[in-house]
C-alpha cells in the first residue's frame, strides 16, 4: 500500500478531516480539469499568459490551491478561451439542505 493511502487512512481517523477533505475535493476537480486542459492545448503558463495579457506567474497563482487566488468568472472565460474552451458554471443541489 502506498505512503499516501496509509496517510489518508490514518488522517481520516481525526475528526472533520474527511469533512474537510471533502468540501476541498470538487476545487481539486477543478484545478485538476484547468491543468488537464492547459496540457491537452499543448501551451506553457507563459503562453497562456500572453493569449490573455497576463504574466506567467499571474496564471501560475490562478492554477494553484490556494483560495486567495481565486480567479474572477471573468478571468476564468479568457483563460478558457486561450485553451479553446468555454467556461461552464452551474449550481448543483447539496443532498443535505443548508442550514437556517
Amino acid at each position: 500500500m502506498s505512503t499516501l493511502k496509509q496517510f489518508k487512512r490514518r488522517a481520516f481517523t481525526h475528526p472533520g478531516v474527511r469533512e474537510a477533505y471533502a468540501e476541498s475535493a470538487n476545487e481539486f476537480a477543478f484545478l485538476d480539469e484547468v491543468l488537464r486542459a492547459r496540457a491537452e492545448a499543448g501551451l506553457t503558463q507563459a503562453e497562456v499568459a500572453a493569449r490573455i495579457g497576463t504574466t506567467q506567474s499571474a496564471v501560475a497563482r490562478m492554477e494553484s490551491a490556494e483560495a486567495k487566488h481565486s480567479p474572477s468568472i471573468a478571468t476564468l472565460q479568457k483563460y478558457a478561451k486561450a485553451l479553446g474552451y468555454r467556461v461552464q458554471v452551474r449550481l448543483v443541489k447539496e443532498r443535505r439542505s443548508p442550514s437556517r
